[in-house]
């Protein structure tokens, strides 16, 4: 019988990646995301295996229908990947508070409602597991994205949690830790100008993130990363916080650097241009 797997965030860059290969696998899919046109396409794309399902994360009672769907067609859910997640770059003294919710609850409250929701659904499968993507903005925190690190310091520390909890309940729980990934929303964050040390190393591809997601279904573990030796270099930085001043000013500028370079191999793709010294997305 073909697993059952719930992905939130389904149409975007990383999402489409892993469920490439989740299809390929042999597994039936639940795609959902806000993005109408988008997640149809990608479930035409994948085959008769992917069934799109439209709805807004920050609407409870929309969760709540989408178990009610879950039962009702496939009985189960095998494995709940909680993708979705947004990024906005901008000054926390100019922020609205509208936006500041929002942001948390699209990647902090929306993935635990979740997985609290899907619980009794995975617990009919016979391998259950939950899958969180995370960042390394869960460990480093960046000064032009407080929320994001906010929604990840706390998603991480509670999934960490959830699963020393459900690990005796049949229930295998782990995350992934990202660092930058070639998608849309990089590429808007780089033309904005946004967190320089997201680019201290080049952008890694959302398919280096779907093979994490491989590796956690076949051996299982509470985290991986597809860059160990920057997640143990944020890591060791967190011993020491009141360092992150001068930490990082330090990679600011290697950061900065490497985000001229991101934004020129974007030209060189066609994917940006350049127009009175700004850069645009095409």
């Amino acid at each position: 019988m073909k697993p059952v797997v719930l992905i939130t965030g389904a149409a975007g860059g990383i999402g489409q990646a892993i469920c490439t290969q989740l299809i390929r696998r042999g597994m039936r899919l639940i795609l959902a995301d806000i993005d109408d046109a988008q997640v149809r396409a990608l479930a035409s794309n994948l085959g008769e295996d992917a069934h799109p399902y439209v709805l807004d994360l920050t609407d409870h009672e929309c969760l709540v229908g989408l178990m009610a769907y879950i039962e009702s067609k496939f009985g189960r859910i095998d494995v709940l990947i909680n993708n979705a997640a947004i990024a906005v770059v901008e000054a926390f003294d100019e922020r609205s508070v509208e936006s500041i919710t929002r942001e948390l609850n699209i990647n902090l409250i929306a993935p635990l409602v979740l997985t609290r929701l899907a619980i009794p659904l995975l617990k009919r499968s016979v391998d259950a597991r939950v899958i969180s993507t995370v960042s390394l903005g869960g460990i480093f925190p960046t000064p032009e994205s407080p929320i994001y690190c906010a929604s990840k310091f706390g998603l991480r520390g509670a999934m960490l949690s959830i699963g020393l909890d459900l690990a005796s309940k049949g229930i295998k729980v782990g995350s992934i830790l990202p660092t930058a990934t070639d998608t849309p929303m990089l590429r808007k964050e780089a033309v904005e100008g946004g967190n320089a040390l997201q680019f201290i190393a080049p952008p890694q591809t959302p398919d280096d993130v779907a093979l994490q997601v491989l590796l956690m279904l076949d051996k299982p573990r509470l985290e991986r990363t597809p860059k160990p030796s920057e997640c143990w270099a944020s890591n060791l930085a967190m011993l020491f916080p009141n360092l992150l001043p001068r930490t990082t000013r330090l990679l600011q500028k290697r950061g900065e650097k490497g985000m001229r370079q991101y934004l020129q191999s974007l030209r060189q793709r066609g994917l940006v241009d350049q127009v009175d010294g700004v850069w645009r997305l095409k």
